[in-house]
């Protein structure tokens, strides 16, 4: 067990001296800053929705669009070699006796259940966190890197890695001790409990972690005084959002893309927007993109996606009932697990877990577009910025390919596709001829390098 785990940091170390060496190259991905509207997408007698969705699409030359389907492409074999990796590292937990060990280590420690489980718990995302890392450095370092995504040296992304395990330390280990006592004091109806208990843990994360745990990773401040901050606070008060708390935050620090949300609840809540929305995009694309995401908090996905997915959640933790009452009579035995309510058998609950979600990815991937879509729908009415929402969809397609088939966006898109939404944008446009922004004079600087009126 000692050569492997000396093997898995070797190879973490060389990812991380090649990373370093590696993310000095990027790849030019983005569109220019300011908005852009083609000719084709401007109101008139001869209007046409096509026309005008494929004007947007040619705004990408075929090297962008090339780079952004061997992105998002490749992500989709990134799914399996994930499982695959994970799969390797319960093999490595189970089959080394190393799970037991840190059981037993648990016990010798307390003769207490729950004080085993959380030593167990703590002990297993550490070495979790060292047996992942080599896979963790290529996806989230090497892989942003070569495409032009990532901004971060190795050792201020390693640094978030480390925060990331800490706050999993504070959260996840006795999460997985409660769970464990649920096991103990329910038996069979285990997976009922923990769907409960999944439920609240969901909707507490959704609703609160964009406000207490991501300023760990990024600086907020109050979003800096001009005609953005009067748009997104007259587009909140429009739509009875109850907040003045709006934010910026230095996403520049880690990553090229463009994001933005509306979090918190009980006096939290809280709009925010990343620095490369502000620096990159017009006001009509800032505008656009805060429509989408207020209608996600008007609408209530926050809610509605918890109960949705804690109900596929359900059903998981009922398979993992199921199989893992079979692996353990098959395994158990010869693997040194002494039961569902035993921690070492954790990796191998994990591993089934992992491979339920895995075959419920298009259902999850679908539970979730459906309510971008939702909110896509909401924000064009709200901010009234087709030409915004469009050039802000055809930015997202630096990175996400932008016309998939029909049966790979079922399985792997989690949002409309690009295409998908310049095309409703355009047939908003259609419907309000009128728009100001279509036809007034286009604004082609960021707002951040305009003077503020």
């Amino acid at each position: 067990m000692n050569a492997v785990m000396r093997a898995v940091i070797v190879i973490a170390l060389l990812f991380a001296v090649f990373a370093n060496a590696h993310a000095q190259t990027q790849a030019a991905r983005d569109l220019p800053p300011g908005l852009q509207i083609p000719d084709a997408a401007k109101p008139g007698p001869d209007f046409d929705v096509d026309r005008a969705t494929q004007a947007y699409l040619d705004l990408l030359t075929p090297e962008q669009r090339k780079l952004s389907d061997d992105y998002f492409e490749g992500g989709y074999w990134l799914q399996l070699w994930g499982f695959l990796y994970g799969l390797g590292v319960a093999a490595i937990f189970l089959c080394t006796g190393l799970s037991r060990r840190l059981r037993d280590i648990g016990r010798r420690v307390s003769h207490r259940p729950w004080l085993q489980t959380l030593i167990y718990a703590l002990s297993w995302l550490l070495v979790g966190f060292v047996l992942s890392l080599p896979l963790a450095i290529y996806t989230g370092f090497m892989r942003e890197h070569q495409y032009g995504l990532a901004t971060q040296t190795f050792g201020a992304w390693f640094g978030d890695q480390l925060k990331g395990l800490l706050i999993s330390l504070i959260i996840l280990a006795p999460v997985v001790a409660l769970l464990y006592a649920a096991v103990r004091r329910t038996g069979e109806r285990w997976w009922v409990w923990a769907s409960g208990g999944a439920f609240v843990l969901i909707l507490f994360l959704i609703m609160l972690a964009p406000v207490f745990v991501d300023p760990l990773f990024n600086d907020y401040k109050p979003l800096r005084e001009g005609v953005v901050r009067q748009s997104v606070l007259s587009l909140a008060r429009a739509n009875l959002i109850p907040t003045d708390n709006v934010v910026e935050f230095d996403a520049s620090r880690q990553t090229t893309r463009i994001s933005a949300n509306v979090a918190g609840f009980l006096g939290t809540t809280r709009v925010a927007l990343n620095d490369n929305l502000l620096n990159k995009t017009s006001e009509p694309e800032i505008k656009a993109v805060m429509g989408h995401e207020m209608g996600h908090y008007v609408l209530n996905h926050a809610l509605r996606l918890t109960v949705y997915l804690s109900l596929v959640i359900a059903v998981g933790f009922w398979f993992v009932h199921r199989v893992l009452a079979w692996a353990l009579a098959r395994w158990g035995t010869r693997l040194g697990l002494e039961g569902r309510t035993d921690p070492a058998a954790l990796p191998l609950a994990i591993a089934v877990f992992s491979l339920f979600f895995l075959l419920a990815t298009p259902l999850t991937n679908s539970i979730i577009r459906q309510a971008e879509a939702e909110a896509d729908a909401f924000g064009l009415d709200a901010a009234q910025e087709p030409n915004g929402f469009a050039m802000a969809a055809m930015r997202l397609s630096t990175y996400r390919k932008l016309v998939p088939g029909t049966l790979e966006e079922i399985l792997f898109y989690d949002h409309p596709s690009g295409y998908q939404r310049v095309h409703a944008s355009m047939i908003w446009l259609k419907e309000h001829p009128d728009n100001a922004t279509a036809n007034g004079r286009v604004p082609v600087t960021p707002p951040s390098a305009a003077p503020v009126k």
